[in-house]
């Protein structure tokens, strides 16, 4: 009896270990996360953040495939903060494809994920990693 009660609560140790292990890897879930109160001056848009979404000329990343159960053509990336639409280019072949911009946790030059349909539209292997240039429109 010693024994079980000392493999049950090892166990049920083992999986707070294991979640809060996933939850630094993959990032905590939305509910366990204590959401902030939304006043005024949180929801006033400034010009600023909006001139900052986007910016010009090509920026270089690499990606490869993103969860291809998530619909549409997005390329989740930690160069933009917010949602926005973009042009992705394939520099080696020329193949380009329109984009939904996805923030994406990182540094500005970790890599991006994209969706089935976008590297379908590309023409590029979903098992491989291709560099890409991106462009905010």
């Amino acid at each position: 009896m010693k024994y079980a009660l000392v493999l049950a609560f090892s166990l049920v140790a083992g999986c707070d270990a294991v979640r809060s292990t996933t939850d630094r890897v993959f990032g905590s879930s939305s509910n366990e996360t204590a959401a902030e109160p939304v006043t005024a001056e949180a929801t006033e848009v400034t010009p600023e953040p909006v001139a900052a979404a986007g910016w010009s000329g090509a920026k270089t990343t690499v990606a490869g495939l993103g969860d291809p159960n998530t619909p549409g053509r997005w390329l989740q990336t930690p160069l933009v903060q917010t949602e926005i639409n973009g042009r992705v280019v394939v520099p080696r072949t020329g193949a380009q494809a329109y984009v939904t911009l996805v923030p994406a946790p990182g540094p500005e030059g970790g890599g991006g994920r994209l969706s089935l349909e976008a590297m379908r539209a590309l023409l590029v292997p979903y098992d491989e990693l291709v560099e890409l240039e991106v462009y905010s429109d």
